[in-house]
């Protein structure tokens, strides 16, 4: 059985000055649950955890489980370059009542393949929480080959792919290799029912934080058999998705989550705001789908 089905959505993390603002963070939590995400994945990219101090972690965890309720999945991000501290992660994801975790690849250090095996591995021996990997090259440096992924969906508590590199091509091959073993979802926007036509069970999602319920349905659709409605919802909301990838995630997204009235507080360093001319053009986009205050 799926982790989900659907739409998930990688959560942007708002900060005050004292660090996690808990009362905006339960408003997002909220907006998900009565607008149709499917799921709800915290400290992923979007969350900015790489500039949160692993208390930070543990709090937007725990909150989002506790707030949540059960309603929906909750993921925890716990990915780390570190086994050992993925493992630490992993287990106090599960104490706390997470769903599943989504594990990034470890970056910089760039495992070869076989280190990726016995990364997952370590993690997947020590604990039962169901993980989700996440493949997206672009940020880390390495790739997950499809004949990687097949093996990894030999563990059992290996579950699920994340998976943003953009290449079709691979993406079909892994659908071949790993179909019954493990679940693929889309990690692009804009990729959403080209993956599930290859077998994908929906996506984790940067659109999400803005438009849960568009996200929900295009997925939904698509799951319901109307292939046709759903590539329309893909193709009509692309020049949103491309807006909010026109720089560095999660800046684009943070900064239209204010344009929708959310206290999202700042960037942290080193990510900073959008320059002028592209944010007045992402506000012109966002306004153009009714999304601005």
């Amino acid at each position: 059985m799926a982790i989900f089905q659907g739409s998930a959505v990688a959560l942007s993390t708002p900060f005050d000055a004292n660090g996690i603002n808990i009362p905006v963070l339960k408003q997002l939590l909220d907006f998900h649950i009565n607008n149709g995400t499917d799921a709800i994945l915290v400290c992923g990219t979007t969350g900015e955890p790489s500039t949160m101090t692993k208390e930070e972690r543990h709090t937007v965890i725990e909150t989002a489980v506790d707030h949540v309720a059960g309603k929906i999945p909750v993921i925890a991000g716990t990915g780390a370059n570190c086994t050992a501290d993925v493992i630490e992660n992993a287990k106090f994801a599960k104490n706390v009542g997470a769903d599943a975790q989504l594990i990034v690849t470890p970056y910089y250090n760039k495992a070869s393949q076989e280190g990726l095996i016995r990364h997952y591995y370590a993690v997947a021996d020590t604990t039962d929480l169901p993980i989700i990997v996440y493949n997206v090259p672009g940020r880390t440096g390495v790739n997950v080959t499809p004949a990687t992924l097949s093996k990894l969906g030999d563990h059992p508590n290996i579950q699920g792919m994340k998976e943003a590199s953009g290449n079709i091509s691979q993406i079909v091959e892994m659908s071949r290799l790993c179909e019954g073993k493990l679940d693929i979802f889309s990690g692009n926007d804009d990729q959403v029912v080209p993956i599930m036509a290859m077998g994908g069970q929906g996506v984790i999602s940067v659109l999400a934080n803005v438009m849960p319920q568009f996200t929900h349905d295009m997925c939904q659709k698509f799951l319901n058999g109307d292939i046709a409605g759903a590539a329309k919802m893909q193709k009509d909301v692309n020049p949103l998705v491309s807006a909010l990838f026109s720089d560095v995630n999660p800046i684009p997204v943070k900064t239209a989550l204010r344009m929708m009235g959310y206290d999202m507080g700042e960037l942290r360093a080193p990510l900073c705001d959008m320059n002028p001319a592209a944010e007045a053009k992402l506000k012109e986009i966002m306004a153009s789908y009714g999304l601005c205050k």
